[in-house]
């Protein structure tokens, strides 16, 4: 298995087509300027000493000693072997409201900004745990399917906002059962669905569909963000003077549906968790997970990652050493050796 320790450094590799082009233009303008003083061989007579090879071969080797040290400075590494990798943990998929009510700033600085910092100080807590991420408003998506992978589900979860589905609504019912149909196959592991919502259910059917993951031995947590006194939804995520109004003109008010999220729970075997304090909701919820046991989770992984760097950068050196070595100018030792000369003098002999 073949992989870069630094990958990022390899968009550094734009650079060398770009001075390659280069290079070919003032090339190509170097011979106009010398055709408008005479005639090519005449000008060769008179100037027995330039090249005009020698400093293009230069100038190649010195992009290909730049690539060269481009790829070094990325680390390429190859891994040894494929080994499978037991760890004790349970699978846990989040459901993530991301409807337009979410945007309220009952919770600074807004329910969603404060459910998605709440997400990543509970994936900075698990250890040896599968993750999942699921968005819903209207409709539910699979954003992340089940991984250990925490860096990537940090990274999906900082391009998430109320835009990402485009179905407004709150279908909590719908989040559930994706979330039970997408956790893995392994048999004898704990499964957890963690709902972060304010509760405003626009559908009937989430407690029927806590009540089937329950049935199928996966507890749903819920985790309520924002607060019983409500407040207006902003016309988009950054706005904090303009907010939804219903037809009557009047701005319309979202509070936490509090009852809702306990009987979810409930039905889901598992317990609610008011989060407007994040650091002790998260916790409790890391107490509540903690208790569940925790089962052999197989995961394969390359390991025995080598540095290979080492001869890229010895590829380097030497194009550079070759490149230091090439004169700009013809070599007048070299040039006195004449090989076709010396065969036709052996040959009378």
């Amino acid at each position: 298995m073949f992989r870069f320790g630094h990958p990022e450094y390899l968009y550094l590799l734009v650079i060398i087509p770009v001075l390659a082009f280069l290079q070919l233009y003032f090339q190509i303008q170097r011979k106009k300027k010398l055709q408008k003083f005479g005639n090519t061989e005449l000008l060769s007579h008179l100037m027995p000493d330039v090249s005009f090879i020698r400093p293009a071969v230069k100038f190649y080797l010195l992009l290909l000693a730049i690539a060269s040290i481009i790829v070094t400075l990325a680390s390429p590494q190859f891994g040894t072997k494929l080994e499978t990798v037991k760890r004790k943990g349970i699978e846990l998929i989040i459901a993530l409201d991301v409807s337009n009510s979410m945007n309220a700033t009952d919770v600074e600085p807004s329910r969603l900004d404060r459910a998605k910092l709440a997400i990543e100080r509970l994936t900075g807590k698990l250890i040896n745990d599968r993750i999942g991420l699921i968005v819903f408003a209207g409709e539910a998506y699979v954003q992340l399917p089940i991984t250990t992978d925490y860096a990537s589900a940090r990274l999906f979860l900082s391009s998430i906002n109320t835009d990402v589905v485009p179905t407004q609504g709150t279908a909590i019912g719908s989040a559930i059962r994706l979330a039970s149909n997408s956790f893995s196959q392994q048999e004898d592991i704990n499964r957890a669905i963690v709902v972060i919502t304010d509760g405003e259910n626009h559908e009937n059917d989430a407690i029927e569909a806590a009540e089937t993951a329950m049935e199928e031995g996966i507890q749903v947590y819920t985790v309520g963000m924002g607060s019983p006194d409500g407040a207006p939804i902003p016309v988009g995520a950054n706005n904090r003077s303009n907010f939804m109004k219903d037809r009557q003109g009047n701005v319309i008010i979202t509070k936490m549906n509090t009852n809702l999220l306990k009987e979810i729970a409930q039905a889901g075997n598992g317990e609610y968790i008011a989060a407007n304090n994040i650091r002790r909701g998260i916790n409790n919820l890391i107490d509540e997970l903690g208790e569940l046991e925790k089962a052999e989770i197989e995961s394969k992984v390359y390991s025995d990652y080598d540095d290979q760097f080492q001869y890229i950068a010895a590829l380097a050196l030497l194009i550079l050493i070759i490149e230091f070595i090439i004169l700009e100018r013809k070599n007048k030792l070299l040039k006195k050796i004449d090989l076709f000369t010396a065969e036709e003098k052996h040959k009378e002999e």
